[in-house]
């Protein structure tokens, strides 16, 4: 048995990538766990690009209505007062500037759409395969050995994640305070479990903060959430488990080889204090599936050519979301009084000029990540 694509990783990357291929006819092998995943309390704020892609592959609509939370506001605190930035969906003319989805309910939406994907397998080992498609996110390992060179530089920061319901209706409202030593504090409105109530929290702060708060009573750590953020969402209760993991920066260079593709996690990380990961991972599937459409009749899908156009097509977006994502963490993580007042007297300029600000917009936005195209005939013929 033989398959035109064999994709190893089956997170939301791999599953994305195994349904926008199997639309264009390939025949695509899935290696990863087919079991049952365990409860994931993890939420992700979705741009248009990654909506357009969810959407062609059929998943986007079947997300149940409370499993996916527009954001019409977001307000932004520095760690001292006067720095203060506000993000309108209004002001923007926009419907919304992103959309909360609820992880596990989108793992359940990827799962649905692959029963019905006629043209993919689950595999356990390998095959022979025309093109390989690393999706393992966070996880792979052995990357040198395709030939690939992995910088990867520890935050030091664990990530924090749980839910919360506030007695106060979230309105559609996004929050997020950057505190000193780099920490960085979010809570994302999402309907899930109380419609109109409920947060997912994402804390980025030193692993040892963030190995501790997990460990605390539901109390103990509302008590801590509520100093950190001065009760602006209202009193929060906690729901749900409490998630950890680490955070890293990370570039995989080259992303192709001959036959090889790297896409997601395993190319490339950034910090979360833009939620732009799951983001960057949706327009590196849909710029391969795009590529792959587009190819020549005589260029086979592991042409080195025909990758390096998709490699091209990536590297400016995701080496600028890790250049922002970075600068930023490292100009609050200084202590030095100077950087103190310089990057809170920047959020407060970024807030007063209109333009700076939608171009940070436009750049969360994702406009530019597009869904595959079905038919290679319907593509524009690629340069070289």
């Amino acid at each position: 048995m033989q398959v035109d694509v064999l994709i190893r990783g089956d997170g939301a990357v791999g599953r994305s990538l195994a349904l926008a291929l199997s639309h264009q006819g390939l025949r695509v092998g899935l290696q990863g766990r087919a079991q049952a995943r365990p409860q994931d309390v993890r939420a992700y704020a979705l741009n248009a690009g990654a909506q357009a892609l969810l959407r062609r592959l059929k998943v986007w609509d079947s997300l149940p209505p409370d499993a996916k939370t527009p954001v019409q506001d977001m307000q932004v605190f520095g760690d001292q007062e006067g720095g203060r930035l506000n993000f309108s969906a209004w002001q923007a003319h926009l419907a919304e500037l992103a959309v909360i989805v609820d992880a596990a309910e989108l793992d359940a939406a990827l799962d649905a759409a692959l029963r019905f994907a006629p043209h993919v397998q689950r595999v356990d080992g390998e095959l022979p395969h025309a093109l390989l498609a690393l999706c393992e996110g966070r996880e792979a390992r052995g990357l040198e050995a395709h030939g690939i060179q992995v910088e990867r530089r520890a935050y030091g920061h664990h990530a924090l994640a749980t839910r919360w319901v506030s007695d106060v209706p979230h309105q559609g409202r996004a929050w997020q305070w950057f505190g000193a030593g780099g920490d960085v504090l979010a809570l994302l409105p999402l309907d899930r479990p109380t419609p109109g109530h409920s947060y997912a929290m994402v804390w980025s702060q030193p692993a040892e903060d963030a190995l501790r708060r997990a460990a605390l009573s539901p109390e103990a750590l509302a008590a801590e959430l509520q100093a950190a953020t001065h009760q602006r969402a209202g009193h929060l209760q906690q729901v749900g488990a409490a998630q950890t993991w680490p955070l890293n920066l990370l570039r995989a260079t080259p992303t192709v080889r001959p036959g090889l593709a790297l896409l997601g996690d395993c190319a490339h990380q950034v910090h979360p204090l833009a939620g732009q990961g799951l983001n960057l991972g949706l327009a590196d599937v849909a710029a391969l599936a795009e590529v792959l459409a587009a190819r020549e009749p005589w260029r086979p899908l592991g042409d080195l050519t025909l990758l390096r156009r998709y490699e091209r097509q990536r590297a400016l977006d995701t080496w600028m979301m890790a250049t922002v994502t970075d600068g930023l963490w490292h100009g609050f993580a200084h202590g030095a009084p100077w950087a103190r007042v310089a990057r809170n007297q920047g959020l407060a300029l970024v807030d007063a000029l209109g333009p700076l600000k939608r171009w940070f917009t436009q750049q969360a936005l994702g406009h530019r990540a597009s869904a595959p195209s079905s038919n290679a005939s319907n593509a524009a013929r690629p340069t070289p």
